[in-house]
């Protein structure tokens, strides 16, 4: 019956000892992840594509009215002239 108590102890101990490591390294890992600065936020990202997204949009805006004022009535005007053949 001691050999038994004794060895459930040592037992008992090196799961307590285990989970006291375990504990720690996570504690340390935690620590060292929430105090890194390295890389790049969220908000720089999400920056970047807005502004992106509205150079695209401006730059769509203006070859659209480019083409609709100056390229396509000059085209239409081009085409009636070259299949007009009374004139």
């Amino acid at each position: 019956m001691v050999h038994f108590i004794k060895k459930a102890k040592a037992a008992i101990s090196r799961k307590l000892t285990a989970a006291k490591n375990t504990a720690a390294r996570l504690a340390f890992r935690s620590k060292r992840i929430l105090s890194a600065n390295a890389g790049e936020g969220y908000i720089d990202t999400a920056i970047k594509i807005l502004i992106a997204v509205v150079l695209g949009a401006l730059l769509l805006a203006g070859l659209y009215a480019l083409f609709g004022e100056t390229v396509l009535p000059t085209l239409t005007q081009r085409i009636k002239e070259m299949f007009n053949y009374a004139g």
